[in-house]
């Protein structure tokens, strides 16, 4: 169960030096436009080192650079504010978070003066947080692989659905952001090489209903072949329930490992089964640190006669990448 306090920065399990807590705010705005911009503001604390990795990306684009997003702009080596308090800093990048509910409500001001950027927003909460490892919530937890999920990272972690209102200002151009969104959590040793892969994904209906879903996949297939989900943790948010996913998968059709399509069914624990189609709008390579890439894609999705909006991240490491693009183009 998440409590109140684990909002806050925990205390290290681990000697090992690569321990970290993480904040990921994904949003999006103009979603009923032609171009939606998906919004991602990340923050890496590596506390034991006294560094942060942070990064904020604005795309409303189809782009495989990072510098040919909308907005791009990424720190490792930012100095952890002292006395630490992960409810309540600002970074030298121009991030400023508050956290005045634990757990529950944020508010994340970002400037880039010089870029022409302001972003300014609150997320609230829709529910209490969904806890992958506790088994009263997940119905996966009782049966976790520590190879899966990213493993030892995410040895303590959460998603947690809300409501996300501001606005955007980028180069004189002023946005409203109105949206609901997932946020999450993590706290864990996080390595810098990364062996596992991560499709982290979730469909936005409305505040009654939303789903949010954690998967496994291979890339054996290569960067253009469909590959297959093995969900690993989840939950359906109903009229401010959560409802643990039980079962379930689905295919990604690809494009450079960017997933273009998405078909999912899945069964939560009240036994109800959801169809769900999603289909990309942007794609951008998030680099959350150096040794892996997000790819990344806000999606338009489909669940019966329900049109909503979220974004995919499927995460492969550096190596895994060279390993499936060699097999692919070989040497030389």
């Amino acid at each position: 169960m998440i409590r109140p306090e684990d909002a806050q920065f925990h205390p290290p399990t681990s000697d090992d030096p690569l321990w970290a807590e993480t904040n990921y705010f994904g949003l999006y705005a103009g979603q009923d436009t032609a171009t939606p911009m998906n919004i991602g503001v990340y923050g890496l604390f590596r506390e034991p080192l006294g560094v942060v990795g942070s990064t904020v990306s604005v795309n409303s684009r189809r782009v495989t650079m990072p510098w040919a997003a909308d907005y791009w702009d990424s720190w490792e080596h930012l100095a952890v504010p002292r006395p630490s308090n992960l409810l309540d800093y600002r970074l030298a990048n121009g991030l400023a978070v508050v956290c005045s509910e634990p757990n529950r409500v944020w508010d994340v001001d970002y400037s880039d003066p010089a870029a022409g950027l302001e972003l300014h927003f609150r997320f609230t909460g829709l529910s209490v947080p969904y806890d992958i490892n506790d088994p009263q919530q997940d119905p996966m937890a009782a049966d976790k692989d520590m190879d899966l999920t990213w493993g030892h990272a995410y040895a303590g972690h959460f998603d947690l659905t809300g409501r996300v209102e501001g606005e955007i200002s980028l180069r004189g151009t002023t946005t409203p952001i109105d949206c609901v969104s997932t946020m999450d959590h993590s706290w864990g040793v996080r390595a810098e090489r990364q062996t596992s892969r991560l499709s982290w994904l979730h469909a936005h209906f409305s505040e009654d209903f939303a789903v949010h879903a954690l998967f496994d996949f291979t890339t054996d297939a290569g960067p253009d072949a469909p590959s297959t989900l093995t969900m690993t943790h989840g939950y359906v948010l109903d009229h401010g329930e959560l409802h643990g996913l039980k079962a379930g998968g689905g295919t990604t059709s690809r494009t450079g490992f960017y997933p273009e399509a998405i078909q999912l069914s899945l069964t939560d624990s009240s036994d109800r089964t959801w169809e769900l189609e999603g289909t990309a709008l942007t794609t951008f390579p998030w680099q959350a640190w150096p040794g892996t890439v997000g790819h990344n894609a806000l999606h338009r999705w489909t669940c019966g006669d329900l049109t909503g909006y979220g974004e995919c991240m499927d995460f492969i490491g550096l190596g895994e990448l060279g390993a499936a693009y060699h097999r692919v183009h070989g040497t030389g």
